[in-house]
């Protein structure tokens, strides 16, 4: 499974992007992901969760997710990031160190 996190905008404007590949990380780490997209119901997700326009200095997240058939992106404001999406976000964060 190949996972990409970008994460733009903020008041500087700079763009980071994470990408993971599950087959290139600790099995353990990888069998967590599936658990998480399950959770926050990604595939399921509408294309883009729009914010309020008032936020501009906000960040902007699109998670991209690749496995076997089936590929889904999600791009969110982070004033509505849903709750259950946040530990998605976490986790790609932290295993990107």
């Amino acid at each position: 499974m190949l996972i990409t996190l970008e994460r733009s905008g903020g008041f500087a404007g700079i763009s980071k992007v994470i990408t993971i590949d599950t087959a290139k990380i600790p099995q353990n780490q990888a069998e967590q992901l599936p658990m998480l997209l399950e959770c926050a119901n990604f595939f399921n997700l509408p294309a883009y969760i729009a914010g309020d326009s008032n936020n501009r200095d906000r960040f902007e997240y699109t998670i991209t997710v690749e496995d076997k058939d089936k590929q889904h992106e999600v791009t969110v404001s982070e004033s509505l990031i849903p709750g259950t999406v946040r530990p998605l976000i976490d986790w790609i964060n932290f295993n990107h160190k």
